[in-house]
């Protein structure tokens, strides 16, 4: 047998020529059963429904009681399209031909009712068949542009057609729910995905990357789609495909699976075989997919049925048959297979035929399959983002649970302990919790208010003040929106009470403005800066203006939760007060009576021990000098908080891709790193961050104890932080600029995983590389992009996708040994936009790049981890070590101070800074530059 012909069914939805009985032979033969293999355990009660020719691509009907599929037999030139019935208790299938005859045909589905199919054809070309492609440049295929998407009955009347854009349309397929088409089409000048309303309307373009992408399937409820696609790299494989698809051709030897959501968004690549992989199939329950590859066949001939998670993990066999078995698709109860195999082949014959199984959902693989990095990746995932973990807060028992896992895999993999003691633990102290202390007393117009009237918040400052209540509505101050709650209002000196929130009213109506001004640290700094001595802050929305008729005020939000804050307090006295304990003093304030009131704030704070995983794999004989540490950090937000993007919700916010995907590759990175020591140059230290999320404290900690000289022995680090979500835009690697030798490195070790990279940038950034860089060392930052799920419980382990990340920790481990001495990475100091602390800042730049462990001994101001070249710091002599103070008139008692500050200033604005230096206070006149935005 021919086997590389069944190569043209993969990309074509047509079938390879051959000789066989006639089409009424076929028709009146009865199906037979036959023995599954051995090894086939997913299938049983194997039935032939044809016999004779090239019978491929049998698509259910919506009832489960049909087939379409097409076929060419006996003196057939090309492919004609035909329906049969199916009975599995035995009944002989009932075969009809729909397609008139003309031209060729392909790829026939049902639509919804099974009244009516789609198919493909060129008979508005001609009668004749088209001319076959040109094989002496290899394996090809032709895109006729004559091919257009033709709707009929089941009968094969009343033929309309769908498509009319000149050039090949072809390879639709059909959604249950309302009958939308999928199909393939060079219209734009590529070879892409389409969707189009049942009656050929509402075309919409789906993929955008160069390459052919073609024989796309919705899922059950058409809310996602698979597909395969052929991604050429550039250069000499670029070029070949366009010098192709400009002739109407297309090489179809590589294609590996994607996935998208309906719309074509979030598209990821789920499959690295290598090798042609097409026909993929949705599993009834959305969860799995079949498809056809000849992965494992170094001469690409035989053709199996696998199948594979949406995540790209449990990859199967399914078939074992030699030759072809492949366009595997289920019934829509999934309780039965169709595919095409030409397994029950005469010796010298060529056929392939249609077959039907029972699938065996509960089978146990006859040989289990070798766990891959993907398996290994989304194991480590379910348990890190496990609810149990309870979001991996600090403080947490889940994040205790999270490091003696990570422990156990370091000890297995036999890394060496390198914490503190002989262990694996490097300890240091966070802030857990916060409660309100015994003195703390909210007393309006002489009434003390109970305990459960209001709470403080956990960046109030522990003082007493006392004065005059007075009004500013929400306490919002914005020049560029027109708006002054504190317009001739005397503060000073005064205890301010704001409405929480903002106005229901634009230009609040924006998210991001509702978070930045209903931000309650906000308004405590806008009251302190105008002079107030405290905040009151309660939740009295304005009714609306003009009056609407029985306006009713909504239900008060609950208190905020008293939680640690860190970055400094705001300096000022701050409290939430319920809105039934304050309604006796809102209308004396709003009709401008006076009330006295007095705040005193305690804060008694609990502090536990977090701790960072450290192990190190030492490398083999001749190693080189200078470690290098790969990280990634195991906790997350908890329960939610203030950096929750959902902060109405206290449920576990998992982390699946923020960061469990991060401590996933980093333990692969280990397991492949570690199988390969001998090969090593250089020692390697993992690292598992704690309090990442609180400030980076792991691993400031960690350079901190390393101290200048130590960190000078670290040749490099590489971070991942949020490589879950690998998808077509592909892997963002930042921190690129940090040594010059990066870019080959990078660019080397992406195209071995054929993966496409975008290096770029600074070694600053929000995450646990930023310290290394301050500290002098040349660092990666591996991002698979952000997402809606970020800092949302919806961040759970069912989005990610695990062969992605696998396919990223491949690259770290190739970055890593790779440095083996022939590349000295020079460390540069680069000027890029500004990281977090000052990101915020739409306004000024200050150009410093803040430690989020924050000054020694608890004392005010923020710590300077370092300062960007060319900044405005670096310019006005500010240097990493000192405690920034004071800006201009403005006291800086941490992180967030300096944010709303360079928020209040202008570019071009030069003030004097305040840095204390070796217990000294240093002033230098600063000129503040003008802040990009974040991207």
């Amino acid at each position: 047998m021919k086997r590389f012909l069944p190569l043209v069914a993969l990309i074509s939805c047509t079938t390879p020529s051959s000789s066989g009985p006639s089409p009424e032979s076929s028709a009146a033969a009865a199906s037979a059963t036959q023995a599954a293999l051995p090894e086939e355990v997913r299938i049983a009660d194997l039935r032939q429904l044809t016999f004779g020719g090239e019978n491929a691509e049998a698509y259910w009907s919506f009832d489960g009681k049909q087939l379409s599929f097409q076929s060419r037999r006996g003196d057939m030139g090309c492919d004609r399209i035909f329906r049969m019935t199916v009975d599995p208790s035995g009944q002989a299938p009932v075969e009809k031909q729909i397609s008139s005859g003309k031209g060729a045909t392909t790829c026939a589905h049902f639509l919804p009712g099974d009244q009516e199919l789609i198919y493909a054809s060129t008979q508005l070309g001609g009668d004749a068949c088209p001319p076959k492609p040109d094989h002496s440049m290899g394996y090809v295929w032709a895109l006729y542009d004559s091919y257009d998407i033709f709707k009929a009955n089941a009968d094969g009347t009343g033929l309309t057609r769908l498509t009319e854009t000149p050039g090949y349309d072809a390879e639709g397929t059909v959604c249950a729910k309302d009958g939308s088409i999928l199909f393939t089409s060079v219209r734009d000048g590529d070879i892409d995905l389409y969707r189009m309303d049942k009656d050929g309307k509402n075309v919409r373009r789906l993929t955008e990357t160069p390459g052919y992408d073609g024989g796309a399937f919705f899922n059950a409820d058409c809310t996602q789609i698979v597909w395969r696609a052929s991604r050429p790299k550039p250069g000499k494989e670029m070029d070949d495909y366009k010098g192709l698809l400009a002739r109407g051709l297309v090489r179809p030897s590589k294609l590996e699976l994607f996935v998208a959501n309906a719309d074509g968004s979030n598209a990821r690549q789920i499959t690295w075989l290598n090798a042609a992989t097409f026909a993929p199939f949705f599993h009834p329950n959305g969860k799995r997919i079949l498809f056809s590859s000849n992965v494992g066949d170094p001469k690409g001939r035989e053709f199996d049925i696998w199948a594979v998670d949406v995540d790209g993990s449990n990859l199967e066999r399914i078939t074992y048959a030699p030759g072809f078995d492949g366009f595997p698709m289920f019934s829509p109860d999934g309780k039965w297979l169709a595919f095409s195999s030409n397994r029950a082949t005469a010796p010298g014959q060529h056929d392939t035929n249609v077959f039907l199984a029972r699938w065996v959902e509960d089978a146990k693989p006859a040989t289990p399959a070798a766990e891959a990095p993907a398996d290994r990746i989304e194991k480590d995932v379910q348990f890190l983002a496990a609810p149990e973990r309870e979001g991996r807060g600090v403080g947490t028992a889940g994040l205790e649970a999270a490091g003696k896992f990570i422990e156990a895999r370091f000890e297995s993999l036999g890394l060496k302990p390198a914490g503190e003691g002989g262990t694996f633990r490097q300890g240091f102290p966070v802030t857990t919790a916060v409660k309100s202390g015994a003195k703390s007393q909210v007393k309006l117009g002489g009434t003390v208010l109970p305990n459960d009237a209001y709470t403080v918040l956990g960046f109030s400052s522990q003082t007493a003040a006392q004065g005059p209540l007075v009004f500013a509505n929400y306490g919002i101050v914005e020049p560029s929106l027109s708006v002054d709650d504190y317009a001739k209002l005397d503060v000073k000196g005064k205890i301010v009470v704001v409405r929480r929130f903002v106005p229901d009213a634009a230009p609040f109506t924006e998210t991001d403005k509702q978070r930045r001004f209903g931000d309650l640290r906000y308004k405590a700094w806008t009251a302190r800066e105008r002079g107030a001595k405290a905040l009151i802050i309660v939740d009295w929305p304005v009714a609306p203006n003009p009056p609407v008729k029985d306006w009713q005020m909504p239900s008060e939000a609950s208190l905020p939760s008293l939680a640690p804050e860190g970055a400094g307090d705001a300096g000022i006295p701050v409290v939430v007060v319920k809105r039934a304990a304050f309604e006796p003093f809102m209308d004396k304030l709003t009709g401008r009576k006076p009330v006295d009131g007095r705040i005193e704030v305690q804060l008694d704070f609990d502090q536990s021990q977090a701790f960072n995983v450290a192990g190190l794999l030492e490398a083999g004989e001749g190693k080189l000098p200078g470690t290098i540490v790969v990280g990634a950090h195991y906790d997350h937000l908890g329960f939610g908080g203030r950096h929750s993007l959902a902060p109405d919700k206290r449920v576990p916010h998992v982390g699946a891709d923020d960061n469990a995907s991060g401590v996933a590759g980093l333990l692969e990175i280990a397991r492949t790193l570690a199988a390969n020591r001998a090969q090593l140059k250089r020692d390697v230290l993992f690292l598992a961050f704690s309090g990442e999320e609180t400030g980076v404290l792991g691993s400031t900690h960690f350079t901190h104890l390393r101290g200048d000289g130590g960190m000078k022995q670290i040749a490099a680090m590489l971070n991942l932080d949020m490589v879950g979500r690998l998808r077509v835009s592909g892997l963002t690697v930042l921190g690129a600029e940090s040594a010059a030798e990066w870019a080959d490195l990078v660019g080397a070790a992406c195209e071995k995983a054929r993966v496409q990279c975008t290096s770029s940038g600074d070694g600053y950034g929000p995450s646990d590389h930023s310290p290394f860089y301050a500290a002098g060392v040349p660092v990666l930052h591996f991002f698979t992009g952000t997402h809606s799920d970020y800092h949302k419980p919806s961040d759970t382990a069912d989005t990610i996708n695990a062969a992605g990340t696998a396919q990223v920790a491949n690259i770290v481990s190739t970055l890593v040994q790779a440095l083996d001495g022939s590349s000295k990475l020079t460390y540069r100091k680069v000027s890029a936009p500004a990281p977090r602390g000052d990101m915020r800042s739409f306004n000024a730049s200050l150009g410093t790049v803040p430690d989020y462990a924050g000054p020694p001994n608890g004392q005010k101001g923020m710590l300077l981890a370092g300062v960007r070249t060319g900044g405005a710091a670096e310019q006005a002599g500010l240097l990493r070590g000192d405690i920034l103070i004071r800006l201009g008139t403005h006291p800086v008692g941490g992180v967030e101070d300096l944010m709303y500050v360079l928020n209040s200033s202008k570019p071009g604005e030069t003030v004097t800074a305040v840095v204390l230096r070796d217990g000294k206070e240093v002033r230098l006149e600063v000129t503040f530059q003008e802040a990009k935005r974040p991207r």
